[in-house]
């Protein structure tokens, strides 16, 4: 008989590129306001360098958390899916958002896992500099190490601001990525229960 206990696994933070040093993150936006030809010390700009540093502190600081997992007891064998996890994230190429939701999904195998935490691992891999596609693979890549599931299958939609509000301007154009493990990769019926369609 399977044992009845929970399981936790810490999620650690995401490779730190640098250490994060507030005073010259601050120091550094007045410079930059600056060079662009204004005067940081001026009016309403005086708090505008605390502000972008905090700012981008918030969303470069992933949150640690438990991964707590319950064994299977009566052997679900269908898919588990979370859609619609909102994110935001920080291109690394631009320094510009980039935000959308994401899917998540898992077969599960001799573990289940709390439906919160498909959402807080979405949020902690989007506190980053990112791309979208690596974002992709990260929660496929965790999620698929903490449960040891059948499968996983995570589909990310995203628009970026990179790419709406500065060059082409494309506004409202989104960017679609996926990752199948195990079973996903294989079987076209996990992936058309994942991705809510007909076809795929």
């Amino acid at each position: 008989m399977m044992s009845t206990t929970v399981a936790a696994t810490p999620l650690h933070a995401l490779p730190v590129e640098a250490s994060i040093d507030r005073d010259a993150a601050m120091a550094a936006v007045a410079d930059l306001l600056a060079a662009l030809g204004h005067d940081p010390d001026h009016g309403d700009l005086a708090e505008t360098p605390r502000r972008v540093a905090d700012a981008f502190l918030e969303l470069l600081t992933p949150q640690p958390f438990d991964m707590t997992t319950f064994p299977n007891e009566d052997g679900y064998d269908e898919p588990v899916v979370v859609r619609g996890i909102p994110f935001v994230s920080l291109c690394r190429h631009h320094l510009l958002p980039f935000r959308g939701t994401a899917t998540v999904g898992y077969l599960p195998g001799e573990r289940l896992v709390g439906l919160s935490k498909l959402a807080r691992v979405v949020d902690h891999h989007a506190r980053g500099l990112q791309v979208q596609e690596a974002l992709t693979a990260q929660i496929a890549r965790t999620l698929d190490a903490a449960l040891e599931p059948d499968g996983v299958g995570v589909v990310v939609e995203a628009e970026h601001l990179c790419m709406s509000v500065r060059g082409v301007r494309s506004a409202g154009a989104t960017t679609s990525t996926t990752a199948f493990r195990g079973s996903f990769a294989h079987d076209r019926r996990l992936q058309r229960q994942l991705l809510g369609a007909g076809e795929v």
